[in-house]
């Protein structure tokens, strides 16, 4: 059910280095039921800096939900997610892999690493934006999250 208590929309920070999965990423979530601002990232470092709010990004919302590609330039995303996951400051933010790693190795060393889902990433354009809609609506209608700002 949609939290019809929220009145701001969802800030989602989408971490990867593909223009080609940016752009259906961005498409997927244009369309979306729930209202959101999609921000970009195209490396770990940037990635980092901006849920910091550090450099670039001193003005950037905390993000509700991560969407973040295993292999990244500066910085993979296996170290991005440990970063995330061991800062009290970020650990509650929600971090889906969105890749297309089919490697065993690489989902379970995701959920060592304390990812929330892992999402391997569909090669048919209908079938990544139909899944990227799914992941919108589970975590902002169906998932009860915590309020930005609790500690």
């Amino acid at each position: 059910m949609i939290d019809m208590q929220r009145v701001r929309p969802i800030e989602i920070l989408l971490v990867e280095d593909d223009p080609g999965d940016t752009l259906i990423t961005r498409e997927a979530l244009e369309h979306s039921k729930v209202a959101n601002v999609l921000h970009c990232v195209t490396n770990g470092e940037d990635a980092l800096s901006f849920l910091r709010r550090q450099q670039d990004h001193r003005d950037a919302p905390r993000p509700d939900l991560v969407l973040l590609d295993l292999n990244l330039p500066r910085r993979d995303g296996r170290e991005v997610l440990r970063e995330i996951k061991n800062d009290d400051e970020l650990r509650r933010i929600p971090v889906v892999v969105l890749t297309t790693s089919q490697s065993e190795e690489d989902v379970l060393r995701s959920y060592d690493l304390h990812a929330n889902a892992y999402v391997t990433k569909p090669v048919d354009f209908d079938r990544f934006v139909e899944v990227v809609r799914q992941v919108d609506e589970f975590f902002f209608t169906v998932v009860r999250l915590p309020t930005a700002g609790t500690a």
